[in-house]
């Protein structure tokens, strides 16, 4: 859809030039409760700034109590964060490509269990750490759990240059939001 992708066009361009006045590499994705659509915008942010030539992005699905890019985007993936996570894979076994040059995502496959304290691990900081350097060019986007369900994403943003909060019409009160 033209008219929805200008919306994300017009999203990036904001986002990408608050993230390099500042020099920034890493962004939330954020909404206070459920359903509001964060995983949605967080893709389509994604592919947005993988249309930029000069911009690479990768997309972390670290809602890891109710992962949905894989789903979203149609991915069957064999390992996943989860198995990164566990030892099990390196990180270049567990991205994927979803067919968009620029872009790279790191899906989670399943729920994972003590979620706030496994991403509250020196591992993680690590993680976070290593995908921030490695590209210099590299955007990456982190789709966390709702803010005031969890302490999953408190636990992440310290880690993270900033914070982009959707907020669904009709669905977050005033006090949520705040």
């Amino acid at each position: 859809n033209n008219r929805l992708s200008a919306v994300f066009d017009l999203l990036r361009v904001e986002v990408l030039r608050k993230m390099e006045e500042n020099n920034w590499k890493t962004i939330a994705v954020v909404s206070p409760t459920p359903e509001s659509g964060k995983t949605f915008v967080s893709i389509n942010l994604s592919m947005s700034i993988a249309h930029q030539l000069q911009k690479s992005v990768l997309l972390v699905d670290f809602d890891l109590r109710r992962p949905k890019v894989a789903k979203y985007l149609g991915l069957s993936i064999e390992k996943s964060l989860n198995d990164y996570l566990e030892g099990k894979a390196t990180l270049s076994e567990v991205l994927v490509n979803p067919g968009l040059q620029r872009m790279v995502i790191l899906p989670t496959n399943k729920p994972v269990l003590k979620s706030s304290e496994l991403l509250s691990t020196k591992r993680i900081e690590d993680f976070i750490t290593e995908i921030r350097e490695r590209y210099s060019s590299r955007i990456v986007v982190f789709d966390l759990p709702p803010i005031l369900n969890v302490d999953d994403a408190r636990v992440v943003l310290p880690q993270v240059d900033c914070v982009l909060m959707v907020i669904s019409n009709g669905l977050n009160t005033q006090d949520e939001i705040e």
